[in-house]
């Protein structure tokens, strides 16, 4: 007898325990950390807190590089703190291209629903790995590395990315760091650099 009420014991400690440590959804009330934000109050959690619409909206191409990222991270969609998973979608007008950039927090993989795509990556030995891809097709761009996304076809471009983080992060060239510290480092000449500081928004 003492073994199976142990067992049952166990198993209401289970079960009590993974009802409030499965998730962890985030309260944006406060103050992000190195962990992830803090939970939110498992009494104030409903089954609209796991539900995220906003991908199905296509975004706003009408910017200068012609393309909008509509993120399902964190911020917007609080459920996945803390899970390492989160999407994003991706919408392209003709000539769209999101330029060079990494996310230091995880993985990318890019599945293309409509439209075709050059894509590519750098990888820490200076290697280039670019393709083009088409509606069904699956690219992945490992954690960390610089990598673009240009639409090279003929239509507007829709698809879905995927990362093994909540929050993946972006960096990009610093359209901040003045002007003749880029030229000098890139050696792109002011002219140029001044044309890329205006299309991602920079001064200086």
């Amino acid at each position: 007898m003492l073994i199976p009420t142990l067992l049952i014991l166990s198993l209401l400690f289970t079960t009590s325990y993974a009802s409030v440590h499965d998730f962890c959804v985030a309260d944006l009330s406060q103050s992000d950390t190195p962990l992830g934000f803090p939970c939110k109050d498992p009494k104030k959690i409903t089954a609209d807190d796991f539900s995220f619409s906003s991908l199905s909206e296509p975004g706003n191409t009408a910017n200068p590089i012609n393309a909008y990222v509509t993120p399902a991270f964190t911020p917007q969609f609080p459920a996945v703190n803390g899970l390492w998973i989160s999407m994003a979608r991706l919408d392209m007008a003709m000539d769209g291209a999101l330029p060079m950039h990494t996310h230091p927090g995880g993985t990318e993989m890019l599945y293309l629903i409509k439209g075709t795509t050059c894509v590519g990556f750098i990888s820490y030995d200076n290697t280039l790995y670019a393709k083009t891809i088409k509606e069904g097709d699956t690219f992945v761009f490992p954690q960390g590395l610089e990598h673009f996304i240009k639409n090279c076809g003929t239509s507007p471009v829709f698809g879905i990315t995927s990362f093994s983080s909540s929050m993946p992060g972006m960096q990009i060239t610093r359209t901040d760091i003045p002007t003749e510290v880029v030229s000098g480092t890139t050696f792109l000449d002011s002219v140029q650099v001044k044309k890329l500081k205006g299309v991602l928004g920079g001064s200086g």
